[in-house]
């Protein structure tokens, strides 16, 4: 009998002549298309798969899951690779090989291939998952495959083989950049972004429209959260209200979209170790996470927020290198959800022209006392209190004072 591979399948130029070629080396491949919400014709790819030779097909809706399990757990850690990328490729990686493993299980099989290069990121999170959740897996991974990169060198091999082949090959002219699409962002890479200086075109971006010509007039929105995760999105301007997860969020990339919302060009620091250039939009995210950190600000305990923002860098970096299962994950994940508790109540914003501006909040978890915080009204704070608390905290400074020589003026330094 034939052994059995389950690829992960886009139904791409990659994939098809690696699925050809699969079956050429005597393998029964099943095709796994994933749907995360990239804009394809899933019906096409998989008429496409059944061509080409494999002997069945998988296409999965994997979107409210996505929203749900990955996109809104991320948020609500605040995670941000480098500062600036919201990592919407890489939070879709874990999941689409968790269900590539399920399905594997149902065909009774331990090979997993896919069409990830040896030079990114993506090879990472796709077999990093698979040993976890299957251990005993064995991967066919075509790029690093040395029988499949003596047959191909580049693209053009590829399309060669696949005309000889009968594979149907899309008569489109090639982008001068590769894209990755998915229900959180479009990331951009490669080509002619590879110089860091090139400023993208206009053209290029697909989920927003450029600030420059996002509509003059702002558009209101109301956002409430519970424990962190959005239960609800109203726009105030026409009315339209949105609480199913999924839908939530493809209206917010609709608004965001709508308003120039979401664009970032950054060179990252790839876990292969090298440096890239990406650009990316993620409408949808950004909306919510400028919402979400403005509601930690009136309901988070402030030493609760300092140990948990020092966290953030390490949480995304696991997100980004592919550890998503992992024992240190596991770890962070339940801090992150345990700080999120009273993370709870509504922000009030304006979108304008690529901007996130945050009108106001509310929220019955407010540790916000207006008649503690006024200026105007002695409240329950006696401000005599002060003294001793300065007193207190200036006493180690006072020590290390007395043993050096006098602090220079003009200078923050002790000399």
């Amino acid at each position: 009998m034939k052994e059995k591979v389950v690829l992960a399948y886009s139904g791409g130029l990659d994939t098809s002549v690696i699925l050809q070629w699969l079956i050429e080396k005597g393998y029964d491949v099943a095709a796994y298309i994933a749907d995360v919400g990239q804009a394809e014709d899933f019906e096409a790819a998989r008429e496409k798969a059944a061509r080409v030779g494999a002997s069945k097909i998988y296409v999965e809706d994997l979107r409210k899951e996505f929203v749900t399990d990955f996109i809104f757990r991320s948020l609500k850690a605040n995670a941000l690779y480098e500062g600036k990328y919201l990592l919407g490729t890489s939070l879709a990686r874990p999941l689409i090989a968790k269900r590539q493993v399920e399905i594997a299980r149902k065909e009774g099989t331990n090979i997993l291939a896919h069409g990830a290069t040896g030079k990114g990121n993506d090879q990472v999170r796709f077999e990093m998952t698979y040993y976890v959740l299957m251990p005993d897996v064995r991967i066919i991974s075509a790029w690093k495959d040395k029988d499949f990169l003596g047959k191909f060198q580049g693209r053009s091999d590829l399309i060669n083989y696949a005309k000889e082949k009968g594979i149907p090959v899309p008569a489109t002219k090639e982008k001068p950049y590769s894209m990755d699409e998915n229900l959180m962002h479009v990331s951009y890479e490669a080509g002619v972004l590879e110089d860091p200086k090139f400023e993208p075109r206009k053209e290029m971006f697909l989920k927003t429209s450029d600030p420059m010509d996002a509509p003059d007039r702002a558009e209101e929105m109301m956002i409430q959260f519970k424990d962190g995760v959005p239960v609800l999105v109203e726009n105030l301007s026409d009315g339209t209200a949105k609480s199913d997860p999924l839908a939530l969020f493809q209206y917010l990339n609709t608004v965001a979209g709508r308003n120039g919302i979401g664009r970032v060009d950054i060179v990252e620091n790839r876990f292969v170790g090298m440096k890239s250039r990406g650009v990316y939009e993620t409408p949808g995210s950004t909306i919510l996470l400028q919402a979400h950190l403005d509601l930690e600000g009136v309901t988070m305990d402030r030493e609760v927020k300092l140990l948990r923002d020092s966290l953030i860098p390490k949480y995304a970096q696991l997100i980004y290198f592919g550890f998503w299962y992992s024992p240190e994950m596991e770890v962070l994940a339940a801090l992150m959800e345990k700080a999120q508790e009273h993370v709870s109540g509504k922000v009030y914003l304006k979108l304008y022209k690529g901007n996130v501006i945050v009108k106001g909040r509310e929220s019955e978890e407010s540790l916000y006392d207006q008649d503690i915080a006024s200026m105007d009204i002695q409240g329950d704070y006696d401000q005599t209190d002060a003294i001793g608390f300065i007193r207190l905290n200036a006493l180690r400074l006072k020590a290390s004072a007395k043993r050096l020589r006098p602090v220079c003026l003009g200078s923050n330094r002790l000399t």
